[in-house]
Formats: structure tokens, C-alpha cells, sequence
């Protein structure tokens, strides 16, 4: 437990990183995400199998532990979401 958390500049590239990686996306189309670019409904490559290798992803990734209770439709819905929830995992350490 030594070091600094990660600063969002780094949350927002390891995240995009798994999502190409998990997910088979072009990381020149992920490059291009914003706050509001659509992810589970909008990215047939996101279903709902698909849900459970990212998120275990980005807890290997990121070193933080998602609940059941933390998934909803809402942090999924957008990449914004994503991050912001990614974020808070990360402070809650």
C-alpha cells in the first residue's frame, strides 16, 4: 500500500485499455470516447456476458473490488459513467 493512487489521467487511459482489450475495440475508436459515448446498449460488443470480464478487469487493473451492489445500468450507459464510477473505486481504495 505504498504508492500514490492513480491520478485520472491514468484511471481514464487503464480503462480505456481494457475495454479494447476485453472487448476487441479499436483503440483509435476508444480514443475518441467522451463522457457522454454510449457503452452497454450502444456497443453490441458489450453484452451482458461481456459485463463480468470487464468489470474483473478493471479490478485487476485498477486494484479495487466491485460489489454486486455497485452495478447498475447507469455506470454502465456511459463511458463518462464508467470513469466517474472507475474514479471512485479508486479514492475509496
Amino acid at each position: 500500500m505504498g504508492g500514490l493512487a492513480p491520478s485520472r489521467g491514468e484511471i481514464d487511459k487503464t480503462l480505456r485499455a481494457v475495454l479494447c482489450d476485453v472487448l476487441g475495440l479499436d483503440p483509435e475508436d476508444v480514443a475518441e470516447f467522451d463522457g457522454d459515448t454510449g457503452l452497454f446498449g450502444h456497443l453490441p460488443e458489450l453484452d451482458s456476458m461481456a459485463v463480468a470480464g470487464l468489470l474483473t478487469e478493471m479490478e485487476d487493473r485498477l486494484d479495487i473490488l466491485i460489489e454486486d451492489d455497485d452495478v447498475d445500468g447507469e455506470m454502465l450507459e456511459t463511458y463518462g459513467g464508467l470513469l466517474a464510477f472507475a474514479e471512485a473505486k479508486v479514492i475509496e481504495g
